[in-house]
This record gives structure tokens, C-alpha cells and sequence, in this order.
């Protein structure tokens, strides 16, 4: 690792004609692998991170405020109406014959009933 460092360190002072020590090409190496990799870092948070951190808040936002009679979606495609909801599970009507499924909560990925904007986001406006 020594003589990869050593090579990387006369490369860069091969351009100036004279030989910088070791001690004093360290600092500057450093810097340069820093200001490489915090942009890489930036890019990911901003790209993936925080996305997803904001789908994940929807999602649980959505789960929160299900209601009675609510249409939903589960992630397997079976659609239904809410009849009863409990703390982890709800129990969804589907079809005509009034066959009822209990599925997770997390389980829950879109409800097709609009509601009146709660009283929260009407003050924020």
C-alpha cells in the first residue's frame, strides 16, 4: 500500500519538477478523496434517501386515516371496501356474493375513496 501511494504521490509531483515529500502529499491526498466522495454521498441521499423516506410517510399517512367503507387496494391487487379495522389487520369486503378477506395493515397500498382535506392542511393554506 506504501509504494501504491509512494507512485500516486510522485505522479502528481512529477509536473513540478521537484519531489514532495511524503508528509506533505497525505494532506492533499486526503483532501482530494474527500471532495470525490461527498458528492457521490449527496447524490445518493438526494436521489434515493430522501424519496423514499417521503413514499414511506404517504404510505403510513394512508394506512393512518383509513376509514369504514373506505375502496382500498392491497399490494396484491384485490380491491374491497373496509368493514372493520383494527390495530394491524382490516377486514375488506370484495365481490358481490360479500366475501370478506383480513389482511395487514401494511398490506393496504392505495384507497380510492377522496375524503374532505383534514382541518390541519386547510389551516396550513
Amino acid at each position: 500500500m506504501n509504494t501504491a501511494l509512494l507512485n500516486v504521490m510522485l505522479a502528481a509531483s512529477a509536473g513540478t519538477g521537484e519531489a514532495m515529500p511524503p508528509e506533505a502529499a497525505a494532506p492533499s491526498l486526503l483532501f482530494s478523496l474527500i471532495i470525490t466522495i461527498v458528492p457521490f454521498v449527496l447524490i445518493f441521499y438526494f436521489m434515493i434517501l430522501r424519496p423514499q423516506k417521503k413514499k414511506e410517510k404517504e404510505a403510513k399517512q394512508l394506512r393512518d386515516n383509513l376509514q369504514i367503507g373506505d375502496e382500498v387496494t392491497t399490494i396484491g391487487g384485490i380491491t374491497g371496501i373496509v368493514v372493520r379495522k383494527t390495530e394491524d389487520t382490516v377486514v375488506i369486503e370484495t365481490g358481490g356474493d360479500r366475501s370478506k378477506i383480513r389482511v395487514k395493515l401494511w398490506a393496504i397500498s392505495e384507497n380510492a375513496t377522496i375524503h374532505d382535506a383534514p382541518e390541519e392542511e386547510i389551516s396550513k393554506k
